[in-house]
């Protein structure tokens, strides 16, 4: 067997929950990937705080960084908590609120 000898670049790394920051009685979002195939967006809600009902034209995935939330999917109420993802499927209704301060990776695919 041969080994490969060539040393492997470490990609750039970034601390996923730091990307932002709670800020009180607010959601901050900072996208980090906005292409034509989808986004990357990262999102951080005070404790109550949400994004109404609507519907999105593309498949969505939820990634849970920090904290506790709901989410409503199609007329029923999910707990999503640190570690923990869901998908969100494209025309079909879809809401948030943060149960206590909370996290989270949004990927959007659009193609």
């Amino acid at each position: 067997m041969v080994q490969n000898k060539k040393a492997v670049e470490k990609a750039p790394t970034m601390k996923m929950t730091s990307l932002v920051e709670y800020q009180e009685g607010s959601i901050v979002s900072r996208t980090l990937i906005d292409k034509k195939a989808g986004t990357v967006t990262f999102f951080a809600f005070d404790e109550g705080q949400g994004l109404s009902e609507h519907v999105a034209p593309y498949d969505a995935l939820i990634s849970v960084l920090d904290g506790e939330a709901e989410v409503a999917l199609s007329e029923k109420v999910y707990r999503v908590k640190e570690g923990e993802m869901a998908i969100l499927p494209a025309n079909k209704p879809h809401a948030l609120k943060a149960i206590r301060k909370f996290k989270m990776m949004l990927v959007m695919i659009k193609a």
